[in-house]
């Protein structure tokens, strides 16, 4: 499942037809994110096998898999934040199920990130996915 706000950041990289253009435009997708709060950047909050720092915080409105599942997300690094304003619009407002059953990697894929981005970037960019997937899971599972 798509939500609009994914297919219009698609929508946009088919225009851009250089990667530098879209390496800016994650950018400045990231530089449009609200902050988060120092207080949610703690460790209990904090996702492992990033190299930067990332912080992702969950927010579940309902219970069970058609609880809607929100997040605000940080990092220290530019392309970081714009990798996580494209998981917002990939997986927030979404039902729990749909965010466990979304294909991350095929939507990514969409958009020619998965050829651009190091080695490094894209296991962190995995361990989001990883993060928020997981999240959305372990819900699920206790409010069943």
């Amino acid at each position: 499942m798509m939500t609009e706000e994914f297919q219009e950041i698609v929508e946009t990289f088919e225009f851009l037809d250089d990667w530098e253009d879209r390496y800016r435009h994650v950018i400045e997708l990231g530089k449009a994110m609200p902050p988060l709060d120092e207080a949610f950047q703690v460790d209990a909050t904090k996702v492992d096998g990033c190299a930067s720092q990332v912080w992702i915080v969950p927010k579940i409105d309902g219970q069970g898999p058609d609880a809607i599942f929100r997040f605000q997300g940080e990092s220290d690094a530019m392309i970081v934040r714009g990798l996580i304003a494209i998981l917002l619009a990939l997986f927030n407002n979404v039902r729990l199920q749909d965010v466990v059953d979304t294909d991350a990697a095929a939507a990514f894929a969409q958009l020619g990130l998965d050829q651009h981005l190091s080695a490094q970037r894209s296991n962190g960019l995995r361990a989001m996915i990883v993060r928020i997937q997981s999240l959305a899971q372990q819900n699920i599972a206790s409010n069943s």
